[in-house]
């Protein structure tokens, strides 16, 4: 890389760190061609990028930005993961480290929360946002049902006494 295609990576890696919510650090050392492309597959998949920067273009993307905390994790090879969606990008890490120990995750940062490699299996653990959605639309739904089938029961009710009445008149 020359100068002025690093000044161009740091710019543009800084704009990536002003848009989005969450980085995930994580060391790929011995990983083959191969598995670091089934993992950019994957991130690809869950909405999220893959991309392993050279540790001091990286730092200095990271200053001025709310992800200033991550840069003491920016030691040996390693690879940044981000997303807008920080669940989708834990998930895919964690469930791809599981299937290949070359892959370690150091670390990450939500906005200004420095998180440690416990902290992104937590998050890991969470449900998608897509899922968190749809839960939050089932609950706003839910009430709007149920008013409607209570505000016809009562006429249902009426419906059933006066039938009862006029079987009972035709009876008697």
């Amino acid at each position: 890389m020359d100068r002025t295609e690093k000044r161009a990576f740091v710019a543009s890696l800084a704009d990536v760190f002003g848009e989005t919510s969450f980085v995930l650090v994580a060391q790929n050392k011995g990983m083959t061609v191969a598995g670091v492309s089934d993992l950019r597959r994957k991130m690809r998949a869950a909405g999220a990028t893959y991309k392993v920067a050279k540790n001091r273009l990286a730092n200095l993307a990271l200053e001025g930005t709310s992800f200033q905390g991550i840069s003491p994790l920016l030691k040996g090879p390693t690879a940044l993961a981000w997303s807008k969606d920080p669940v989708a990008v834990a998930k895919t890490a964690v469930e791809f480290a599981k299937a290949n120990d070359k892959f370690v995750i150091l670390g990450g940062s939500l906005g200004t929360q420095v998180l440690d490699v416990n902290g992104i299996k937590a998050l890991a653990e969470l449900p998608s946002l897509e899922t968190l959605r749809a839960q939050l639309l089932g609950l706003i739904q839910t009430p709007a049902t149920r008013i409607a089938g209570i505000l016809q029961a009562p006429g249902g009710q009426i419906a059933r006494v006066l039938a009862a009445y006029a079987k009972k008149d035709e009876a008697a």
